[in-house]
């Protein structure tokens, strides 16, 4: 049996520093094989995260934003694609691609690509989904998740995945660990993924557990390209306007009620709902900037690393125990 780590297991130990300030590393990175980003950072493609002004934010700091697929109102989703139409995915899950070829032809948009968003991500549904929005649209790039298995980021890789999203059941609001007993450790998984990922140039967005510029310098050293945020966005003004103080898992039983009228009959919930409030730094923009990229470029330092790449080649990891904070 092998020892799985998530990001409280792990430290970094410091390396020769030669780089004049912390303002100094570039944070830009790969998005998918295709795309470049200004950032490594997504917003998590959720009801109560993603929105109007969360988009109009992420954009304004480099980001490419990632639209829910869980819209009632499907013109508010024409507007917003219509109005980032180029630099922007919208998600759609298996069952949902007859909708997908619909939505587009009629609208005539063109979205940068297409999310599709499986909480097992590993299964024939992603597989012959990912297959048939390449037989209809050659040129969309796709976003294809979740797994946190390096076998599985073997197979997304030959279906045709242009970025993999890794992580199950680190998200704040997910109980998939707990309900059914599946999973990894997310720092574990992150680099035992993007181990494989690397060898095809396909770039890895670590998904979930991210509560600060901490989590997000070990996944970016581990070997992911990006990481997805959801909780920790929460509190953000943006959220405010999609979320209205809550945050919740899309298969919380909140969510299923709302939109689907309840639990699927033999199925439980995976997910929880949480009342959040606003942070002190309340903008996605402040949080970015003022938290999570400061955090990330004066880690770069402590790691003598003026790019991305350059943190994961030269990063040691360390395992610590609980003296480690004392």
């Amino acid at each position: 049996m092998k020892v799985g780590l998530s990001y409280a297991d792990v430290a970094m130990v410091p390396k020769y520093n030669n780089i004049a300030s912390r303002t100094l590393p570039s944070v830009a990175t790969q998005a998918t094989k295709k795309t470049r980003m200004g950032i490594p950072i997504f917003a998590a493609n959720m009801d109560t995260i993603i929105g109007p002004k969360m988009a109009e934010s992420l954009v304004a700091v480099g980001s490419i934003p990632i639209f829910h697929r869980f819209y009632k109102d499907k013109t508010a989703l024409v507007d917003l694609v219509r109005k980032y139409e180029g630099n922007c995915y919208i998600s759609y899950g298996a069952s949902d691609l007859g909708e997908l070829f619909t939505f587009l032809s009629e609208h005539a948009l063109q979205p940068k690509g297409v999310c599709v968003d499986i909480a097992h991500g590993h299964s024939i549904m992603v597989e012959e989904t990912i297959k048939r929005i390449r037989d209809r649209f050659e040129t969309l790039e796709i976003i294809a998740g979740n797994v946190c298995s390096p076998e599985a980021v073997m197979d997304l890789v030959h279906w045709g995945a242009d970025a993999i999203k890794v992580g199950i059941g680190p998200g704040s609001a997910c109980t998939t660990r707990t309900v059914t007993a599946f999973g990894a450790p997310q720092f574990t998984a992150v680099q035992e993924c993007a181990e494989v990922a690397k060898k095809f140039k396909v770039p890895i967005i670590a998904d979930g557990g991210i509560r600060g510029s901490r989590e997000l310098i070990l996944a970016l050293a581990a070997g992911a390209s990006s990481v997805m945020i959801g909780g920790y966005f929460a509190e953000s003004e943006e959220a405010y306007e999609v979320g209205r103080g809550l945050f919740r898992g899309q298969a919380s039983q909140a969510f299923q009620n709302d939109y689907f009228g309840g639990v699927k009959a033999g199925t439980c919930p995976e997910g929880v709902s949480k009342v959040v409030r606003l942070a002190s730094r309340c903008t996605v923009v402040e949080m970015i900037n003022e938290e999570l990229l400061a955090g990330l470029r004066s880690g770069m330092t402590y790691c003598g690393a003026k790019s991305i790449p350059e943190l994961q080649e030269k990063a040691e990891f360390v395992q610590i125990t609980p003296a480690y904070w004392s």
